[in-house]
């Protein structure tokens, strides 16, 4: 019933005045005026959108295949997934991604759409539900409880893909850089003071492995989140829904998302257990431990740029300053650190999210998927940005690295090999008291000769001993 630009739908608490432009209906309405918490519609998350999508397509056509929905309907919700898959209709989603109910909200935000899109195509009013129904017809075999956590599994993945890439670029955005400050020699420090002597490249070459790494972990947690309990209904034992349409509604979301899910050996454990969820948390709070280790050590080694270690040049992007002029601050390193810091809190609510599951739900998951999608996001942002506006135009100071080096007490530890410990000791200590170097030390006290003392400083041999002495 309409009236006005409103249409009357009615629920388990009774009548309730919907926009009638929207296609969405009673039960969005009253999760719009219960869950006014972060105002982030989910929306804000258009995999998601288009996972729950993908998810009412496949169960859609599960369920026509085993005779449990009608072609005519069938048809009709297929069609409005199609749409919402391709991008349309997502200003219609318009819960707030934090909301009580274990994901329920979004389930039937999804159902409503789908259903009033649905209506249209076949001709009919939006809410003129007994045409086509949100619960009898796009919820069929179903439950927010193997939906939800389905949905969500397919939109991370779609969303750790893209930061798979943003790493890999930037993966070889430091490689690149590791063979152009090959031949750079500087002096490698540990706790801040002068350790060995090794190579800008070698340095930056550390830092490819590093976020090569977390991309094969992001691989592996993957994995674990393609086990999905779609068919479990409420709490995994499958009750209402078809005996084959577990199965088979695994094989038509395959098919739709081309990834390779798996229905869970124990549906009932599944519905229950996001452990997975917090693997992956995991995996995006290490990621962005390194990256922030990685950006500390760029605003280090860029310090000065006169009174710091100034050993590299991040390029200029904006003043630094409202009161200092001429400074120029890393403000690119600076706002990748503050992606770690979030992403770290992040994985603190994941895990607080999924110690708080009762019996056999966690009812927490909303947060849970907030949390992982703002972390993807904002990753994935931080490393495009790290590598466009930094790293590529990173430049080597390479005169002062190697004015350090000579000049670094860090040297005598090659010698240990050739004049003895104690004497590197005793050496070193001069050296440091007489801000004297320690090659003009070793040959004025005859310790070495000056060819000896050259082939032992040798870059090659300072930085690739174990390459040298294997070429022999």
């Amino acid at each position: 019933m309409t009236t006005g630009d409103l249409r009357v739908e009615h629920d388990l608490l009774g009548d309730y005045d919907v926009p009638d432009a929207a296609y969405y209906g009673v039960h969005t309405a009253r999760a719009l005026e219960n869950f006014p918490i972060t105002g982030t519609p989910i929306s804000r998350y258009p995999e998601l959108i288009v996972a729950l999508a993908c998810v009412k397509l496949a169960a859609a056509r599960a369920n026509h295949r085993l005779g449990l929905l009608g072609a005519e309907a069938a048809d009709a919700i297929v069609a409005a997934c199609a749409e919402i898959k391709s991008g349309k209709l997502h200003d219609q989603f318009v819960v707030d991604v934090i909301q009580g109910g274990a994901g329920t909200s979004t389930n039937m935000n999804a159902n409503e759409v789908i259903a009033n899109r649905a209506l249209e195509l076949l001709g009919h009013r939006r809410g003129d539900y007994r045409h086509l129904h949100p619960l009898e017809h796009v919820n069929l075999g179903q439950s927010t409880n193997d939906v939800y956590p389905t949905a969500l599994k397919v939109a991370l993945q779609f969303a750790v893909h893209r930061l798979q890439l943003a790493m890999a670029e930037l993966v070889s955005a430091f490689a690149d850089k590791a063979v152009e400050f090959g031949g750079h020699l500087k002096m490698g420090r540990t706790q801040l003071q002068d350790a060995v002597p090794m190579t800008l490249g070698q340095e930056f070459g550390s830092y490819a492995v590093m976020v090569g790494e977390d991309g094969d972990r992001l691989g592996e947690a993957v994995r674990l989140i393609s086990e999905i309990n779609l068919g479990g209904t409420a709490i995994g034992t499958g009750l209402n829904a078809h005996p084959g349409y577990a199965e088979a509604v695994c094989e038509e979301l395959c098919a739709i998302t081309e990834l390779p899910l798996v229905t869970a050996s124990n549906l009932v454990e599944a519905t229950q257990d996001v452990g997975s969820f917090v693997q992956l948390s995991g995996v995006l709070k290490r990621t962005a431990v390194k990256l922030s280790k990685i950006c500390n050590d760029l605003r280090l080694l860029s310090s000065g740029p006169r009174a710091g270690l100034g050993e590299i040049n991040l390029p200029p992007v904006q003043a630094g300053s409202s009161i200092m002029p001429g400074k120029v601050n890393p403000v690119i390193p600076e706002v990748v650190n503050q992606v770690a810091f979030e992403v770290i809190g992040n994985d603190i609510a994941v895990s607080m999210a999924a110690e708080g599951g009762q019996l056999q739900l966690n009812a927490f998951e909303p947060i849970i998927a907030h949390s992982l999608f703002e972390s993807l996001a904002h990753l994935t942002a931080a490393c495009d940005t790290l590598r466009s506006r930094c790293v590529v135009g990173i430049t080597a100071n390479a005169a002062r690295m190697r004015a350090t080096v000579d000049h670094s007490i860090g040297l005598v530890t090659a010698l240990n090999p050739y004049i003895g410990y104690e004497a590197a000791t005793r050496l070193a200590a001069d050296a440091l008291n007489s801000d004297s170097d320690i090659a003009s030390l070793v040959l004025d006290r005859g310790l070495l000769t000056a060819s000896q003392l050259e082939t032992i400083l040798e870059p090659a041999n300072l930085t690739r001993p174990w390459q040298v002495a294997g070429s022999g």
